[in-house]
């Protein structure tokens, strides 16, 4: 057998072949393979990359290696930073990089290293998120991007990279659900909207935060008539109680809503 190589068996019989590296006192799994010819290349490559400072993450492309591209990452950070992580991380000065593919380089603060060396990324439908405890969690969502929020308009990328997650990097517009920041005589205010058989405008405010509460006033109103809808809430955390019920009650909705409510028969 190979170095590095063991065969092993499935349930059904079926043999299949296991690479393996130590590197500093730690051994690696490289993957499992169909055939013996196979694994031995995965760990000749791993033995290649652990002992060559010269091969970098540029020089990795897709097609080619035995080797994954994750588990190529993976090698060449421990290599580079003596640290050895599960996930696709390479370490960089003040922040880290999560590989998704040899063209996709998350960035991320040296704060959020805990979560994401421990949580894998997976990407569908251009959505990108972890799986924790059977649950799957929005990575923009730990960011204070809202679910269906629209790039430049409720959130954007401060130096114009979507993939760069560092927390000065993003710049949330909306915060909350059914609010649109807008200019209206030079000044900034905020539209405030919701969503039942089509989008029904609330009203325009001076700040974000009477915004949200039209919102919230307007879905309480909505159940109350018999709408069967899930509305999200708005959480304004800035405000105390008091505040916000004070700011809950002065805030107007659009006389068209309000008669809407009155004359459409919900059951």
């Amino acid at each position: 057998m190979p170095q590095g190589v063991s065969a092993a068996k499935q349930k059904n019989g079926t043999v299949y072949y296991r690479a393996g590296i130590t590197y500093h006192g730690k051994h690696i799994s490289l993957g499992s393979f169909s055939d013996e010819d196979t694994a031995a290349r995965a760990y000749k490559e791993a033995s290649a990359l652990l002992s060559d400072p010269s091969a970098d993450l540029m020089q990795i492309q897709e097609g080619g290696y035995a080797l994954s591209f994750e588990k190529t990452v993976i090698l060449i950070n421990f290599r580079d930073n003596q640290i050895y992580f599960k996930t696709p991380i390479y370490l960089r000065k003040g922040y880290f990089s999560y590989f998704l593919s040899p063209s996709e380089e998350l960035k991320f603060d040296i704060d959020d290293l805990f979560y994401y060396s421990g949580r894998k990324i997976q990407k569908r439908l251009g959505h990108l998120f972890v799986s924790d405890y059977g649950m799957q969690y929005s990575i923009p969502a730990r960011y204070g991007i809202r679910p269906y929020a629209v790039a430049g308009r409720d959130y954007r990328f401060a130096n114009g990279d979507p993939l760069d997650y560092r927390y000065s990097n993003i710049i949330v517009i909306n915060p909350y659900h059914g609010v649109q920041q807008i200019q209206k005589a030079g000044k900034t205010c905020y539209s405030a909207g919701i969503h039942i058989n089509g989008v029904w405008q609330l009203g325009v405010y001076p700040s974000v935060e009477e915004a949200a509460a039209a919102y919230n006033k307007a879905a309480d109103l909505a159940r109350t008539a018999g709408v069967r809808k899930q509305f999200p809430a708005n959480y304004i955390v800035n405000l105390s109680p008091k505040e916000y019920a004070e700011l809950y009650t002065k805030t107007a909705l659009s006389e068209k809503y309000l008669a809407y409510l009155e004359r459409a028969a919900f059951s």
